[in-house]
């Protein structure tokens, strides 16, 4: 079965009039509304009495997606509950006061953790290389052990649908393999089903959206300038495409659910060895034919 994407509509122009500001954010998060329902919907993100993890960073895809999230609550056809959970790695100058007071404006539950990855990563990583990768197997490994303390059914990640293109292109570039990051995984453990509510949803979009929203976003440059991380290269080329032709990317993402094994070539998927052979009678049907054993007419009577 295929999954066909929602197509993006064009980025809302941007203007400088409190009014028509007020007007395009309804604007944006009604589409956002309807992807991210949507991304649900397909993918059984949701179900009745779950308790979902949302894994809020502090940059504008968590936000987006926490605040997205809360709207559909309100509406849902089944009832679940939403905790904001953010861990705190220790990275030097975190502001850790700004989430806590943002969540508290809103009324949301939610818990902070504390964990000091940043000093494991700046001592076993050598000096020159990206930490990007252990950090991020450390962070993964302390919300998932909260997760199971806590009874989460789900936990939520805000990556977009430019996340899933550009993981797509650096397993095929990188790694030799096609594959990406699914909308929602079962963890490798099988303890934990991971969802991607935003997996509809284009990080222009987003960017926009917490612009209007002014969300108090925490840059991501805590642990310093890692510029040459093989991400940032698939990025750059995918801006390229975009700007070259428009949409490139949204045709790339339909396609991320449209797969046809038996046109590529993973014997694992499809089994080649059986295309095309006899059975057994078949075969020896042919055999009395080449041999002249049996009249051509009767084959097949």
């Amino acid at each position: 079965m295929s999954t066909v994407l929602p197509l993006a509509e064009p980025l809302p122009r941007r203007g400088t009039d409190p009014q028509a500001d007020a007007r395009e954010a309804d604007r944006l998060g009604t589409r956002l509304r309807h992807q991210v329902g949507q991304a649900i919907a397909d993918f059984g993100m949701i179900e009745d009495g779950d308790k979902v993890m949302v894994c809020l960073s502090g940059g504008k895809d968590s936000y987006t997606m926490l605040d997205v999230l809360l709207q559909l609550q309100k509406k849902a056809p089944v009832k679940f509950e939403l905790v904001a959970v953010n861990l705190d790695q220790k990275q030097p100058d975190f502001p850790a006061h700004v989430l806590p007071r943002y969540l508290e404006s809103i009324g949301v539950e939610y818990r902070i953790l504390e964990q000091d990855t940043y000093s494991v990563v700046t001592r076993v990583v050598p000096e020159g290389k990206t930490m990007c990768s252990l950090c991020s197997r450390l962070r993964r490994g302390a919300l998932y052990t909260h997760a199971q303390e806590q009874g989460f059914t789900k936990i939520a990640l805000g990556h977009h649908r430019d996340d899933l293109v550009a993981t797509f292109f650096l397993n095929l570039f990188f790694h030799a393999k096609l594959s990406g990051m699914p909308p929602k995984l079962l963890s490798d453990n099988g303890r934990h089903v991971v969802i991607r509510p935003l997996a509809y949803v284009r990080e222009d979009d987003i960017a926009r959206y917490a612009a209007l929203r002014a969300f108090p976003i925490i840059p991501c440059n805590l642990c310093g300038s890692q510029e040459n991380l093989q991400r940032k290269q698939v990025k750059r080329m995918m801006d390229e495409w975009e700007r070259e032709t428009p949409g490139r990317i949204e045709t790339i993402a339909r396609a991320l659910g449209d797969i046809r094994p038996s046109q590529l070539s993973d014997p694992k998927l499809f089994d080649f060895l059986a295309l095309g052979v006899k059975t057994d009678a078949e075969a020896r049907v042919a055999d009395l034919r080449q041999s002249g054993g049996i009249p051509g007419s009767f084959v097949g009577a």
